[in-house]
């Protein structure tokens, strides 16, 4: 999972990219001159990876990643109204955005518009995402009726487009974000190639100073969320060991990190979902969509035991965790066999059996 981090100027999204990686990437006020991206991965917080590393001993443990990428220079083209090909091919490739809104006052660094409003700032970046997308779907249309007209050779697709293109047409000229529509997982799979900003899950991330903001900000439609963290604190949290940093999360009014509710909330917002294998070797946690099957979860760790696959042995995290060990959930008939089609459920754990 690839989440993309952008923002207006002064927003100080390098500063959230820095509270949620713990990358110390350098901020400051000027903005970058040119677009870069920025990634790194961080392990998704799970107290049940944790549980099943203290119960099973591994020689490893491994969990979840999520990658953030703080898109350097995104605010500049924002800001000036033009997106490049290169801004657009780079936010294509994110699996989901970040939008930090700024809510933090600093005579040091004043907001560019003269004051501070996290709810002009969102209006601001959805009407650009939505006329950016706006211009890439007319252009398309354009081309499908074209093809129509001339008797291409595809003019069997086009004529299953036109009607897809229109109705995105229509919601965009009605300030609607693309993820709001519903489409089929083949529309979806049809539409990737075309770089739509608003088809992305979209987490909003409101960048408070040390007192809190006094407004609430509602999530923009479908596939949306937000979360609140005080970024400049917690980056500099961040650059502390774990145990120190938790000792002073409490004195700054931060009741979770918010590395912990950007993840789940970005998985929330990708349909997304945790299942671990477990021994004395490895303890490890595996991401998939939310109604994959046992026969996707093999495919997850290897593409052979997917190849392979027979029988897929399972146990619910509660019920493993409940009886003690694998020997007992198989006692009490908690450990089950599952074939290719059984659809996997957050936090089962699951040994596969598998030919070759």
């Amino acid at each position: 999972m690839q989440i993309g981090i952008i923002g207006l100027p002064l927003s100080g999204k390098t500063t959230i990219f820095n509270a949620l990686t713990r990358a110390g990437r350098p901020t400051g006020v000027g903005g970058a001159t040119k677009l870069e991206v920025f990634t790194a991965a961080v392990n998704v917080p799970d107290p049940r990876v944790d549980a099943l590393s203290r119960l099973f001993k591994p020689r490893k443990t491994i969990y979840a990643q999520v990658r953030y990428s703080d898109i350097s220079g995104s605010e500049r083209e924002i800001s000036a109204q033009g997106f490049s090909g290169q801004l657009l091919n780079t936010l294509a490739t994110m699996d989901a955005l970040a939008l930090v809104l700024r809510a933090f006052q600093d005579e040091a660094v004043p907001h560019p518009d003269g004051s501070v409003d996290p709810a002009r700032d969102l209006n601001k970046l959805q009407s650009e995402f939505i006329l950016t997308d706006l211009v890439t779907v007319e252009r398309r249309l354009e081309r499908i009726e074209e093809g129509i007209r001339k008797g291409a050779r595809d003019r069997d697709l086009l004529q299953r487009e036109l009607p897809l293109f229109q109705q995105m047409k229509a919601a965009l000229e009605a300030e609607r974000p693309l993820r709001e529509l519903d489409f089929t997982e083949d529309q979806i799979r049809s539409l990737r190639g075309y770089g739509l900003i608003t088809l992305k899950p979209t987490l909003i991330v409101i960048n408070e100073g040390e007192a809190s903001w006094p407004q609430t900000i509602a999530p923009p439609g479908k596939r949306a969320d937000v979360v609140t963290m005080k970024g400049k604190i917690e980056a500099e949290l961040a650059e502390l060991p774990p145990a120190e940093a938790a000792a002073f999360l409490a004195d700054f009014g931060i009741d979770e990190p918010g590395l912990v509710k950007a993840i789940r909330a970005s998985y929330k917002l990708l349909g997304l979902q945790s299942f671990f294998t477990v021994g004395e070797d490895e303890v490890r946690a595996w991401t998939v969509r939310v109604g994959a099957t046992a026969l996707e979860c093999a495919g997850a760790v290897h593409t052979d035991i997917m190849k392979g696959f027979i029988r897929a042995e399972t146990v619910s995290y509660d019920d493993l965790i409940r009886l003690g060990s694998l020997a007992a959930a198989r006692e009490k008939g908690r450990l089950r066999l599952e074939g290719k089609e059984y659809v996997a459920q957050d936090g089962d754990i699951m040994h596969f059996r598998h030919s070759g």
